[in-house]
């Protein structure tokens, strides 16, 4: 795997006018493993590899993992620590290049083992955050997961397999996923990167995932964009968009099209790569056949889209910019170590996640899609954002104003593909 840089060939790409399009694919059988990389390094598009875990070695359950092994279950993901280095090494040989490098994502609160593995099986790149990987996904208590991500980055920091450059990746930009207005995502997006730096990490990537307005999804990207310029100038990053992370539409066109307008935000945003998804998403999970016709796909968008002149200026004008400095200030006041001011932050309100059930969460922030379609804050609880609260908003969200909230995106790709459908065939007729 000699050279296999992951932010170099990200950058390399970028600057070729390619955007990078990556899959969320993991397979527990190290030979189908390696036919998903192999199939996704032939896709027709500029893409890097994954290897997304299993649940199992996600939260620590190496047990389960090493028999489920053994008895030649079907896992959701790849058992990296299960499976060792050296199968692992054998799984990558001749796949993984400088072109084509490999990130391992994995969803844990306490990952310091995944990344020993990974170290050892020769990978470089990784995913997540102290907080982004805390709170969504289960009652890991904020500290732990701090002490053992602090770990973890400390390891990554030193591996530097055949000269290739340490990367990771914040998963900040997606926390639950949905309903969480930008602001609150660029300013995680950016605290967590901020902290993988004071841990030696001098190549990150910022995330932030599609919500519910395509403008204000372009205002949050400019906006995050402006904050890393501001406060990483001495660290190598790079944006990456993931496709809307919440309920997917059902059908194969509401689904195509809600990625189609993904490639579009990140090329328009100048982003340099994008996590897809594909038609499968809403009803199991995908083949290896159908995250390649959606990296294909999301290439063929963005081929066909101009590329952005030049940052957008005026970002710091916009709501969302003003919102997530607002709070990326208020918490690195807070301690000077970033990662202790991540934790007290959440402990204290002053970052506070909609509808997060970890216990550590002050769970008094609420959130609602307005008749634009913009996300917009309810209530704001301690965040130093009183301001921008829309007063009445929490109207929009009782217990089925929530349910409708969560399939907003779901119900508006699938009616308009399906209304596609119904000019199509009306046209077919008339024909």
């Amino acid at each position: 795997m000699s050279g296999s840089d992951f932010a170099g060939a990200v950058r390399r790409a970028h600057a070729a006018g390619r955007l990078v399009v990556q899959p969320r694919m993991g397979l527990g059988d190290p030979a189908l493993m390696r036919a998903g990389l192999v199939a996704t390094k032939a896709a027709a598009a500029r893409t890097v590899g994954t290897i997304t875990l299993d649940s199992y070695t996600r939260i620590g359950d190496l047990e389960s993992a090493e028999r489920a092994v053994r008895g030649g279950m079907d896992l959701n993901g790849y058992p990296i620590v299960t499976h060792g280095a050296r199968a692992t090494r054998r799984m990558l040989d001749g796949v993984a290049d400088a072109d084509f490098p490999v990130q391992v994502r994995h969803g844990s609160a306490r990952p310091a083992r995944i990344v020993e593995a990974m170290c050892r099986a020769g990978l470089s790149a990784t995913e997540g955050g102290p907080v982004s990987y805390c709170l969504p996904y289960g009652r890991t208590r904020l500290d732990v997961a701090l002490h053992d991500w602090t770990r973890a980055c400390r390891i990554l920091a030193s591996n530097r397999p055949d000269g290739a450059t340490p990367h990771l990746e914040t998963f900040g930009g997606c926390l639950m996923g949905q309903l969480c207005p930008p602001s609150l995502l660029v300013a995680v997006s950016v605290l967590e990167a901020l902290y993988f730096r004071s841990m030696g990490i001098t190549s990150v990537s910022v995330s932030y995932a599609q919500q519910t307005n395509e403008e204000q999804d372009r205002e949050a990207i400019a906006a995050l964009r402006g904050l890393c310029a501001e406060l990483l100038p001495d660290v190598d990053w790079h944006v990456v968009v993931y496709a809307y992370m919440g309920v997917y539409p059902r059908t194969a066109g509401g689904a195509r099209e809600l990625l189609a307008q993904a490639a579009r935000l990140a090329v328009d945003s100048g982003a340099e790569r994008l996590i897809v998804k594909t038609v499968a998403e809403a009803h199991r999970l995908p083949t290896i056949a159908e995250n390649i016709e959606a990296l294909e796909f999301a290439d063929g968008v963005a081929a066909g889209r101009p590329k952005p002149a030049g940052r957008a200026a005026g970002h710091r004008d916009s709501e969302v910019y003003q919102e997530a400095h607002a709070l990326v200030e208020a918490v690195l006041n807070l301690a000077p170590e970033p990662g202790r001011a991540l934790v007290t932050a959440v402990q204290r309100g002053l970052l506070d996640v909609p509808f997060c059930l970890h216990p550590e969460n002050a769970g008094r922030a609420r959130s609602f899609i307005d008749a634009d379609g913009r996300l917009r804050w309810a209530e704001v609880g301690a965040m130093p954002l009183r301001g921008a609260v829309v007063r009445g908003g929490i109207k929009a969200l009782t217990a089925s104003g929530l349910v409708q909230a969560l399939s907003h995106m779901q119900r508006t790709y699938d009616a308009a593909a399906l209304e596609r459908s119904r000019r199509g065939a009306a046209l077919g007729m008339s024909s």
